[in-house]
């Protein structure tokens, strides 16, 4: 069977007081069988290769492994180095001028957005912007409001999304593409 590698996009790890070091993470996914895991920063981006080709088995059993292992629940996006490759090269912020004031971000999702979703949307305090989607990720701009972030841009997922969400800057996501293809 062939190999692919994966990259796993990870929500809720070293945040809100949770604390796992990425040596401690690598060794939960090790002890999955997977092989040639590696992880970059401490955000919760793993990559491994496995001849497993059930996605959705497989983020299963992470998500469950993790959950034990941890004591919270760690949602799970996973995705082909190919896949985020190919999400860089379509330029989802093409266009928009980069400022200071600006993020760019990538909200890798485990379900698609229903298609009532009506795109591009603005927060209500103009701190967001939701400017396009693709099954597996919604492209955000983020509004600097003296010089911090502001709201939250889930909250503009409609109440029947019932997926999971975990962002990225792009400009991260880009160097998370190039560390996993080393």
């Amino acid at each position: 069977m062939a190999q692919t590698t994966y990259i796993a996009f990870l929500r809720a790890i070293n945040v809100g007081g949770r604390t796992v070091t990425m040596e401690r993470l690598r060794g939960h996914f090790t002890e999955l069988g997977l092989r040639e895991v590696r992880s970059y920063i401490q955000s919760g981006n793993v990559f491994f290769s496995t001849e497993e080709s059930d996605r959705a088995a497989l983020t299963a059993r992470i998500e469950q492994h993790l959950a034990a292992a941890l004591g919270y629940q760690v949602p799970v996006m996973l995705r082909t180095v190919d896949e985020v490759a190919e999400l860089v090269a379509a330029d989802p912020f093409a266009g928009i001028e980069v400022t200071p004031e600006l993020r760019l971000c990538v909200v890798f999702l485990s379900e698609p957005l229903p298609e009532e979703f009506a795109l591009p949307l603005r927060g209500p305090r103009g701190d967001w912007e939701i400017v396009g989607a693709v099954p597996g990720a919604a492209f955000v701009v983020m509004h600097l409001r003296k010089g911090r972030l502001g709201g939250n841009p889930a909250t503009a997922f409609p109440k029947s999304y019932r997926g999971q969400g975990t962002s990225r800057f792009f400009h991260t996501t880009v160097k998370i593409l190039n560390a996993a293809r080393k």
